[in-house]
C-alpha cells in the first residue's frame, strides 16, 4: 500500500451511537460507510486492508453522506489498536529538566489500549491516585505491517500523526517494582485525536510546536525537533523487536513542563480543563472529573 494521500481521518458517532469512520473536508465529515457497505466501523480494521487509502480517495472524490461537526461526536481516531507504545525521556529539554542524561537507545513502555479516550472526552481521576499528571505527545500511527524496517524506509510504514496525552499517575510510577504500565493505563489515561493527519500533510514531523494548557495556563511548550530519537529510528528500533500492525500507536515522548517536576509539584484536579495542541494537527480539550 502506497501511503501518499492528504487527509484528516476521523472516527465518530451520530445520534444512533454507532461507530463510523470518515474524513474531514471543508469542515464537513464525509462518511465512508455510506459509499461502500464493506467499509468496517473501526479505523484499525479499515487500514488493515491493502486498498484502504484508494477506497478512501474514491469516497472523497464521490461522497454520498456528509455531516457537519455539530452533528457528530468525535471519537478517538484509533480505537482498539494492537499496541500503544510510549517512548520515555525522548526530549532533551525534559531530560535537562529532571537532571538525567539522554538515553542512548529509546526507553519504551506501553499503555493498555483500553485507556484510549476521545479528544473531547472526560478524564476520570482514579480514587487510588492523587498525583495525576499531563504529558502532551505527538503520536505516530502505523499504516501497514512493519517488521525489521530500516530507518531509511520507516516513513513508508507511517499512516499519519495525531495528538496524544500520556496521562500518568505519578504515585503509581514508584510502585509495582518501578514498572510504568499500571500508572499509565488507568481508565481514560490516553486522550487521542481529534483526527489522524496523514503524513503527506506534515512535511516535517520534527518541526512541530506542541503546547499543553491547564485552565488556560500554558504548562508545556516544545518542538518535536527536540526529540532525541527521531521517528524513523524509533520505527527501526521497535520493528526489530516486535511486529507493528496497522493502527499501532507510537507516543514519541513529551517536552519539559509536566506537573510532577514543578516546584511545588502540580497535578490535575476535578474541574480542570486540559487543552493539548500540536501545530498542523489540531487541538484536544478534555475536562477532568
Amino acid at each position: 500500500m502506497t501511503l501518499k494521500f492528504k487527509m484528516k481521518l476521523v472516527q465518530y458517532m451520530l445520534s444512533d451511537h454507532k461507530y463510523r469512520i470518515g474524513v474531514l473536508k471543508d469542515d464537513r465529515i464525509i462518511d465512508f460507510k455510506s459509499k461502500f457497505n464493506f467499509v468496517p466501523f473501526l479505523m484499525v480494521e479499515f487500514f488493515a486492508s491493502s486498498s484502504a487509502l484508494n477506497v478512501a480517495q474514491e469516497i472523497i472524490d464521490h461522497p454520498n453522506s456528509t455531516y457537519s461537526m455539530e452533528e457528530v461526536t468525535l471519537l478517538p481516531p484509533i480505537m482498539k489498536p494492537d499496541k500503544v507504545i510510549c517512548i520515555g525521556l525522548n526530549y532533551k529539554n525534559f531530560c535537562d529538566e529532571i537532571h538525567t542524561g539522554c538515553p542512548e537507545e529509546p526507553v519504551a513502555f506501553s499503555k493498555f489500549p483500553s485507556c484510549i479516550t476521545g479528544p473531547y472526552s472526560e478524564i476520570k481521576l482514579p480514587t487510588i491516585s492523587n498525583q495525576v499528571d499531563w504529558e502532551i505527545e505527538l503520536a505516530v500511527v502505523i499504516g501497514r505491517k512493519a517488521q525489521n524496517v530500516q530507518a531509511k524506509d520507516a516513513y513508508d510504514y507511517v499512516l499519519g500523526y495525531t495528538i496524544a496525552q500520556d496521562i500518568s499517575a505519578r504515585d503509581w510510577q514508584a510502585r509495582n517494582g518501578g514498572q510504568y504500565l499500571l500508572s499509565k493505563s488507568m481508565e481514560t489515561f490516553c486522550p487521542l485525536g481529534p483526527y489522524i493527519v496523514t503524513k503527506d500533510e506534515i512535511p516535517d514531523p520534527h518541526n512541530l510546536t506542541l503546547r499543553c494548557f491547564v485552565n488556560g495556563e500554558l504548562k508545556q511548550e516544545g518542538n518535536t525537533g527536540d526529540m532525541i530519537h527521531k521517528i524513523d529510528k524509533l520505527i527501526e528500533h521497535l520493528s526489530s523487536v516486535t511486529i507493528l500492525y496497522p493502527g499501532d500507536l507510537i507516543l514519541t515522548g513529551t517536552p519539559s513542563g509536566v506537573g510532577y517536576y514543578r516546584d511545588p509539584p502540580e497535578y490535575l484536579r476535578k474541574g480542570d480543563i486540559l487543552e493539548s495542541e500540536i501545530e498542523g494537527i489540531g487541538r484536544m480539550v478534555n475536562h477532568v472529573v
